[in-house]
């Protein structure tokens, strides 16, 4: 099963509301710190979230990176096949059968 953009957004955006809220009772509880809403917002949102999304995204990578390489490879097999404009010559020139001839001042 892969997980959509969207669906990715729905569940970061939501483990962060849940992180956020937590983050702000520990800052304003009696007993709580600021520092404490720091490293609540730190090791129980962002770091998780960024490990979670990670995973989560690896099937469309591995599927994206599987599409650029059959495309890059659809494109080499084509270069192959069809020669692209005059062929060089053993000296490197290319050929001058394509040029137009000089024209004469009437």
């Amino acid at each position: 099963y892969y997980f959509s953009y969207n669906e990715m957004i729905i569940v970061a955006l939501a483990w962060m509301f849940v992180v956020v809220l937590m983050a702000a009772a520990e800052a304003t509880s009696s007993q709580g710190s600021v520092l404490g809403a720091f490293f609540t917002l730190l090791l129980y949102g962002f770091l998780p979230l960024s490990i979670v999304l990670y995973v989560m995204a690896t099937p469309t990578r591995r599927r994206l990176r599987r599409d650029a390489e059959a495309a890059a490879d659809t494109a080499t097999a084509t270069q192959a096949t069809t020669p692209s404009g005059p062929q060089a010559d053993s000296g490197g020139q290319s050929p001058g059968a394509g040029l137009a001839p000089e024209r004469k001042e009437p």
